[in-house]
């Protein structure tokens, strides 16, 4: 059985030839479960979120001589799988686009066709909502809300002050609140 090993630990792992593979072996290990979930929130659905994790890691693997360790390893992780989560959005932009005239399009449609997601209706409609935010506003969101991470670890993982952080985050709130009010 692998021995769990703490951040600290994993930093002298990697930055070791010797110990690289072992060191990378336990930053997933302790990290996939995590970024899977924030990434999941990100991109929604199961199949997505895998793939998008599995690019984060390949990315980390690629890029570890690159990890200067002048922030933790999971600033640096969170901000690869932010920066992969807003490319893999991109490049599939028509699947995410809130169709709300037309609920058996888009997100709506995506959210109920994953069997992972066991949501009920408020579940999707604060779904809808979250997406309709600006890309920025939604990462903010997230990770506050729901990966209930400091302004400050927010500020390290997406470079801006923390003041604009939480304006993001009080006009995200704000435009949720709007949709979620406007639905009756």
């Amino acid at each position: 059985m692998e021995k769990n090993f703490n951040e600290e630990q994993i930093i002298l792992l990697i930055q070791e030839p010797e110990t690289l593979e072992l060191g990378f072996r336990a930053l997933v290990s302790l990290y996939s479960k995590p970024l899977y979930w924030h990434i999941r929130r990100i991109v929604l659905t199961h199949e997505n979120a895998d793939d998008v994790l599995q690019n984060t890691f390949l990315k980390a693997w690629l890029n570890l001589e690159s990890f200067r360790g002048d922030a933790k390893l999971s600033t640096w992780l969170y901000r690869i799988a932010v920066n992969e989560s807003l490319t893999f959005i991109s490049k599939h932009k028509e699947k995410y686009s809130v169709e709300i005239d037309n609920p058996e399009l888009g997100l709506e449609n995506v959210l109920k066709s994953d069997p992972y997601f066991d949501g009920k209706e408020l579940d999707v409609q604060l779904q809808k909502a979250i997406m309709k935010l600006p890309d920025k506003q939604r990462i903010v969101f997230l990770m506050k809300y729901y990966d209930d991470l400091k302004y400050t670890e927010i500020s390290r993982i997406l470079g801006t002050t923390v003041g604009a952080l939480k304006a993001s985050y009080h006009h995200a709130v704000k435009k949720i609140e709007e949709f979620i009010s406007n639905l009756d």
